[in-house]
């Protein structure tokens, strides 16, 4: 018969677990692992749609908004909240693409347990690594479910050791499959030695353990008991002397050693066909740690504290912070204290689903809402309701920049619309950095990668009506001179009245790579008199910003040595004057040359990807630097190279193209180097059209 919706385990166990208030549930895993398809089954299973959506038809709860639509994945976090046996939980369904991986970073903070949902391919098992790290950094309880079991022509045993080396913890396995004529048509549960039968897109049902599977499914329960043994010295006594141990003892263990993050079970199941989804639900009711769990984890202490893990602008009812209440309660209408001792007013509580705020009243610790129009308050802020501000969660910096592109505008009557629209954007997306760069005069936009750009457009253009143009990154090239050369600049002019009158001689000579510039002066006897001088210094900085190349001149000394003045016709503005002009007149004889800023760049990659990031580099015109090691990350290496940064643009998308998409890396400004031939007359060339 089906097995029953009850208050009960379903598996012999006491109810204890149960009752522990709302729970926040993350899923996450690599990308088209099938973490929406999850979403929608749960939501199915637990009453909350009436049938399950599809991110292929356009019509899951989550993954609404127009850009994920559009490019059939998910781009930004999705919450859904569902009840299941009397208990409610919120779904937080993380983008798997690492370019939106950010999204879940901070709503992981305060989860109380993160599904990692993942194929049996071991071509995932970097990607899972990367997010197994950064689970296991964090403390954060987590257990995989083993998607696509149905399509898989893989035994689970030979699986689940594939996929072992992307955990630090060890993988536990839950449940094994049941095969007939090659498909899986159930599962037993290790636990419970119970066996299901599969019913599409409906509750498994309870079936007598086939014959066939006793004996794989007694080996697979005694490793599953040695490996919890492993953290209870009880267990093993009772294993080595062969005694049976309690179900109760094997599930109190399951629930111990998960919360406190020394194991990760394994559950098994197909997201597309609801298989599975009833057992996962019943781990997360009985295993899942509760609330003051994370409370304890996070230290958080006093009343009505709340993390705020999201900010979304919204076109009608303005800005919505998505966040958790870990302790007490936050009321509509209550006034919470920021981080820095600033007061808000929570103007509307509400429950997210996919992109619908239902109203409600307020919450309480556990539940995860939305509070409306909190216009002070940030994504990654712990929030009170209580009388004097709160000690702040520690949370992981934002991802560093990999990708950028140059922002410019169809109409340039839009450019306050455009900071302020970019100003909401980076709010929604703390991954996203504006910036003005001083030395190309570009507005810059950089972020995760080329998709993530591409989005960041469109909500540009959708949510805030503000259209611009797309770039390409300017490269900050500089000049600078070979050849020492003396030259006098002269400024005279009569106009009736007062003249002006500045006349200089100067030595410009060349400073070894990295100086920077030097001015010196050896006048003598009163030639200039010294009021003058200073104004000969910012003649000189005056030209120095576009040299006869059009580029800042840099590692060039100046020096001045003599010249003449007017008692009556020389000023400041006149020295300043002579002193450009002395410039313009000497560099072009200085043999000047074109400067490309190279820059220090780490690469982090898979291992067994090394040699494909080697022979790129040179491809770029870069230079091997040497590779060690990943500190703390097993399998995996650090490539350090110099690259010019007129190579840099598109790099992470070749990286990403050698490695499955796990590879990224960290760049920084290292020096300037001389360019010169074809590549220095085509950069030339296209600058004069810019120029002009």
């Amino acid at each position: 018969m089906p097995e029953k919706q009850t208050g009960g385990r379903g598996d012999g166990r006491s109810t204890g677990g149960a009752g522990r208030g709302a729970r926040a549930i993350a899923l996450i895993g690599p990308y088209l692992s099938g973490k929406t398809t999850l979403l929608e089954a749960i939501l199915e299973r637990c009453g909350a749609v009436q049938r399950a959506g599809s991110v292929a038809d356009g019509n899951s709860v989550g993954d609404q908004s127009p850009e994920a639509r559009a490019h059939g994945m998910s781009v930004s976090l999705n919450v859904a909240s569902a009840d299941y046996l009397g208990d409610t939980y919120t779904f937080i369904d993380c983008p798997g693409s690492v370019e939106f991986q950010h999204e879940g970073a901070l709503a992981l903070t305060v989860c109380d347990l993160a599904i990692v949902v993942c194929e049996p391919d071991s071509r995932r098992v970097p990607a899972l690594q990367l997010i197994m790290k950064q689970l296991e950094d964090r403390g954060i309880p987590h257990l995989l479910f083993l998607n696509k079991i149905d399509v898989s022509d893989t035994p689970v045993r030979e699986i689940v050791p594939m996929l072992q080396p992307a955990s630090r913890r060890p993988l536990v396995l839950r449940q094994i499959p049941i095969w007939q004529n090659g498909v899986a048509t159930g599962f037993v549960d290790l636990a419970s030695e119970r066996a299901y039968v599969y019913r599409e897109h409906a509750v498994s049902e309870i079936v007598p353990l086939p014959g066939d599977v006793a004996g794989r499914e007694k080996d697979a329960r005694f490793h599953m008991l040695e490996q919890l043994a492993d953290y209870d010295d009880e267990l093993m006594e009772q294993l080595l002397t062969e005694i049976e141990p309690p179900k109760d003892r094997v599930f109190d263990d399951l629930t111990r050693e998960l919360a406190e993050g020394l194991i990760c079970p394994v559950l098994i199941g197909s997201a597309a066909r609801g298989h599975g989804i009833s057992r996962l639900l019943k781990a997360l009711r009985h295993e899942a740690p509760a609330v003051d769990r994370v409370a304890e984890r996070l230290g958080v202490s006093g009343e009505g504290v709340a993390f705020v893990y999201k900010t979304i602008h919204t076109n009608h009812g303005g800005k919505l912070s998505l966040a958790r209440v870990l302790t007490g309660h936050v009321d509509d209408g209550a006034t919470i204290i920021g981080d820095d001792g600033h007061e808000e007013r929570v103007s509307g509580v509400f429950t997210m689903h996919g992109e619908e705020a239902r109203k409600r009243n307020g919450a309480a610790a556990g539940e995860t809402v939305a509070f409306g129009r909190l216009e002070t308050i940030r994504s990654g802020e712990t929030v009170t309701s209580g009388k004097h501000a709160v000690a702040q969660i520690v949370v992981p910096a934002p991802m560093e920049p990999v990708f950028g592109i140059g922002l410019g505008l169809k109409d340039r009557k839009d450019e306050v619309k455009l900071s302020a629209a970019l100003a909401k954007l980076v709010e929604e997306d703390p991954s996203l950095v504006f910036v003005h760069d001083q030395e190309t005069h570009q507005m810059l936009l950089l972020g995760q990668g080329e998709m993530h750009m591409r989005v960041a457009i469109e909500r540009l253009e959708r949510k805030f009506a503000v259209p611009v143009v797309r770039e390409r990154r300017h490269v900050p090239y500089k000049e600078t001179i070979r050849k020492l050369v003396e030259v006098r600049g002269r400024h005279k002019k009569q106009s009736g009245g007062h003249g002006q009158f500045g006349d200089v001689l100067v030595d410009i000579a060349p400073l070894p790579r990295g100086t920077g510039f030097q001015f010196n002066e050896t006048i003598t006897g009163g030639a200039i008199p010294r009021q003058y001088i200073p104004s000969v210094e910012h003649g000189v900085r005056d030209y120095m910003r576009s040299g006869p190349l059009g580029f800042p001149v840099v590692d060039i000394a100046v020096t001045l040595k003599d010249g003449s003045f007017h008692t009556v016709d020389s000023s400041d503005m006149a020295f300043r004057q002579a002193a450009r002009l002395a410039m313009s007149e000497g560099m072009p004889s200085c043999h000047p040359v074109l400067l490309e800023p190279i820059m220090s760049v780490d690469i982090a990659i898979p291992s067994d990807a090394t040699a494909r990031i080697n022979g790129m580099i040179p491809q770029r015109r870069g230079q091997i630097l040497g590779f060690d090691g990943r500190e703390n990350w097993p399998g995996w290496d650090i490539v350090k190279a110099h690259i010019p940064a007129a190579e840099m643009d598109d790099l992470i998308v070749e990286v990403r193209s050698a490695t499955a998409g796990v590879g990224t890396f960290t760049a920084r400004f290292d020096h300037l180097a001389e360019l010169t031939g074809k590549l220095a007359d085509h950069v030339l060339s296209q600058h004069k059209p810019a120029a002009a």
